[in-house]
């Protein structure tokens, strides 16, 4: 036998269709099992063959998340952290890419001695290496989802993998979940069956018959949908769950524990089912779902407006703080090159805006556009990364007589209140930033206010920094560098004490948000776009 025999494993699969929630519905499972005080770990194992997404392009693969030990990883690991409140790592994501990597490093090294390297047993064996690295002494279940859908033939190597896992590790350790849809002929009125037969019929075809079924629908299944699925997929009918569509994703987690899935898989797994309370997390949902003070109109001012996906922290921290304060967020998408012109409509009436990381010269000049407006109109303004960067450029710009300020990014000459961080020059562009948790010591302002601390852990993911040579012409003109590094030579945090609100981070707030506890400041800057509106009520979360 192969494995830690103490750590159960559960794989979620999907098929049909991409993006049904795969992510979602494991964080829920993750949720749910933390929560009958069982220690779950989460893992993510994408098929494509970039080593990582941190060179993908956000318009194509959505945000790179960051985990605290600075690994570059997949979305759906910020729903795993929110969702269950427990820390992804380096080993919760691994790619085809990093996969098929450290076999040829181990080919090169001589380690297969001399061996015809292939994808059954070498790679499969790197991947079922990977999942053991998970299960740590201190983990009772660990939690895999498996990328792209049944079917696609980059996922193959994974599904086999899986397949030889379960029966190295015995079946009362390992079970399997099939995340499938039963799509709505609007037509005809009435879901359909077929494509899950399908898909389950791959899935056996390889050797993985499914334990528990899990159905995305638009309206409940009705007991046929029900008795059809589980004779042709050779799966019991009290293991054949409908995930109807619901108005938040975190309703999701409810909507499965009504059904007793974590039960089932509890069983499924051998391990006793003990009491299950969700009452802080039913009070965030009141509380997002009846906020009592009204909407609060926020715009987020970004180049990749076109893709939900892109900036996914961010809104789902402006949501989470909003709740926390019982008001409801109405996030305007602002598109920075629309800014370039002049043309301020799209910034009309909104109580706040934020301006959010990114790369490359598109757009920078409708985020500085943006700032101005924010810091000349008296509007609460929060920048992040690239943010804080074009807050600095605008400040210099506008108030210290530094008419050519620029990032050094961007721009060769002029004056570059933006530099290269040392350490970065003559480095490749994968996984070499400045990545990762990092101290911030605060000073007095608006964001030691709201952290309510003096020394404060966040997540970075940046390659340029305030040039420190221009620090005091800008203090002198008023703009406070309020977090430093322990050394104090990296700006962490700018802000404009004359304002209402204007706090900019060099570091990624977004990535430590959960929906019961908001990031301090995000929870500060939604509460300052609320105006004289009381966001601390004793009945939110």
């Amino acid at each position: 036998m192969v494995g830690k025999q103490a750590t159960k494993h559960i794989f979620v699969t999907g098929g049909v269709v991409s993006s049904l929630g795969k992510g979602i519905t494991a964080a829920s499972l993750s949720l749910l099992l933390s929560r009958r005080g069982y220690r779950v770990r989460m893992q993510k194992l994408d098929p494509y063959l970039n080593v990582d997404p941190g060179t993908m392009n956000p318009t194509q693969h959505g945000e790179v998340y960051v985990t605290f030990d600075g690994g570059e990883a997949d979305l759906d690991l910020g729903h795993y952290e929110r969702f269950s409140g427990v820390p992804c790592s380096r080993q919760s994501n691994f790619t085809s890419g990093r996969i098929y990597s450290n076999v040829i490093e181990k080919e090169r090294k001589g380690e297969y001695l001399g061996a015809t390297v292939q994808v059954i047993p070498h790679i499969t064996n790197e991947i079922k290496a990977a999942i053991h690295s998970v299960a740590t002494p201190d983990t009772d279940i660990v939690i895999t989802e498996i990328g792209g859908t049944v079917g696609d033939i980059e996922s193959q190597p994974f599904l086999e993998a899986i397949r030889q896992f379960r029966n190295e590790v015995g079946r009362n350790n390992a079970c399997f979940i099939h995340l499938t849809l039963l799509p709505l002929i609007r037509a005809a009125g009435e879901m359909k069956t077929k494509p899950s037969q399908q898909s389950v019929s791959i899935l056996r075809g390889i050797g993985i018959n499914p334990d528990m079924l899990v159905c995305r629908c638009e309206q409940p299944m009705e007991e046929e949908h029900r008795a059809k699925l589980a004779m042709f997929c050779n799966v019991p009918e009290e293991l054949v769950f409908e995930c109807a569509d619901v108005k938040t994703i975190y309703q999701v987690p409810v909507a499965l524990a009504q059904q007793d899935f974590d039960t089932y898989v509890l069983e499924l797994l051998g391990l006793h089912v003990n009491s299950l309370d969700l009452a802080d997390w039913h009070d965030m949902l009141e509380a997002r779902a009846n906020p009592i003070h009204g909407t609060v109109t926020v715009a987020v001012v970004g180049k990749y407006i076109s893709l939900q996906d892109a900036y996914k922290s961010v809104y789902e921290s402006i949501y989470h703080a909003a709740a926390h304060a019982s008001v409801k967020a109405v996030i305007r998408q602002v598109d920075a090159e629309d800014l370039e012109g002049g043309d301020y409509t799209a910034l009309d009436g909104v109580d706040g805006i934020l301006v959010p990381g990114g790369f490359g010269s598109r757009g920078v000049e409708g985020k500085i556009a943006a700032i101005s407006y924010a810091r000349t109109h008296g509007i609460p303004f929060l920048g992040i990364c690239l943010g804080m960067q074009c807050a600095v450029i605008e400040f210099a710009r506008s108030v210290c007589d530094m008419p050519d300020a620029c990032s050094a990014e961007f721009t060769e000459g002029g004056t570059p209140v933006i530099a290269l961080m040392p350490d970065q020059r003559g480095v490749d562009l994968g996984g070499t930033m400045r990545l990762g948790h990092y101290p911030c010591h605060l000073s007095d302002g608006a964001a030691h206010e709201a952290y309510g601390a003096t020394i404060v852990q966040e997540r970075h993911r940046h390659r340029f920094e305030f040039n420190n040579i221009y620090r005091t012409a800008l203090e002198e003109a008023g703009l406070v560098f309020s977090g430093l590094s322990p050394d104090g030579k990296l700006v962490e945090i700018v802000e404009l004490p004359s304002h209402p609100f204007f706090v900019a981070s060099q570091f990624h707030p977004e990535f430590q948000s959960t929906p019961l506890v908001p990031h301090p400041l995000f929870r500060a800057w939604i509460q300052a776009a609320m105006g004289g509106r009381d966001g601390d009520s004793e009945s939110t979360v």
